[in-house]
């Protein structure tokens, strides 16, 4: 198994069983207020994320809390920047005041998939963080615009593949309304991931195999079947 590969999780989002999640995690992407989330519940995540000396990081999104972050939404582009650095900011205030360290940026739902595949928005959103936040890496599809755009302005990178979502050929995620999208047993998560793991590979839904390499891969929070599969894929990690 390829122990580098590190477990990610997006936390802070309301899930009853969240955690119970925490123990099978490396870091977790927190809500900041975008899609969900306020203060409270940051700081509660946060802090259950110390007590067993977790990593976490910011995970900013598109302002909208109707379609959770997980529908494009049009902005001008100072108002998209000014509430992601109001979300972001509130994140690190409540993890300076735990005396936690700032892991990384992650952009949520729509967001990290409008700015993978449009290249004038990873610019923005690229530029923005290496103006206000030069130090934290940011997790990136390999391949993506995001990852073009954030290596050109010279910010850190984590480039990251999801465990428990299919692919397209063009090394997209398969959109959660086609059958197959989202993965929930164990036997399925295995399979799919085995090849990232051992050979730095995905296999697409067609069936396509990719050469790709990844430091992090995310398991969704709000996935049916993770109390079930996360255990068992981390005790094999």
């Amino acid at each position: 198994m390829q122990k580098s590969l590190q477990i990610n999780i997006d936390l802070g989002e309301g899930v009853p069983h969240e955690k119970k999640l925490i123990p099978y995690l490396h870091a977790a992407s927190v809500a900041c207020g975008g899609h969900y989330g306020d203060r409270d519940s940051i700081r509660e995540t946060v802090l259950a994320c110390g007590e067993l000396e977790k990593k976490v990081g910011a995970h900013p999104s598109y302002p909208d809390r109707k379609n959770f972050g997980r529908k494009s939404y049009r902005m001008h582009r100072m108002q998209l920047l000014d509430t992601l650095l109001e979300q972001i900011h509130l994140f690190q205030e409540i993890i300076q005041a735990q005396e936690m360290d700032f892991d990384h940026i992650k952009f949520h739902g729509a967001l990290y998939n409008d700015a993978a595949s449009q290249p004038e928005l990873a610019n923005w959103l690229s530029e923005f963080l290496y103006s206000e936040f030069p130090e934290i890496p940011v997790f990136v599809p390999p391949f993506s615009e995001m990852e073009r755009a954030a290596k050109f302005v010279g910010l850190k990178t984590r480039k990251e593949l999801f465990g428990d979502r299919a692919y397209t050929d063009q090394l997209l995620l398969l959109p959660r309304t086609e059958k197959g999208a989202l993965l929930t047993s164990f036997e399925e998560i295995e399979a799919h991931i085995s090849p990232m793991l051992k050979e730095s590979k995905i296999h697409t839904k067609s069936g396509k195999e990719i050469k790709v390499s990844a430091e992090t891969i995310c398991f969704h929070g709000d996935n049916p079947g993770i109390l079930d599969f996360l255990p068992k894929i981390f005790s094999k990690w």
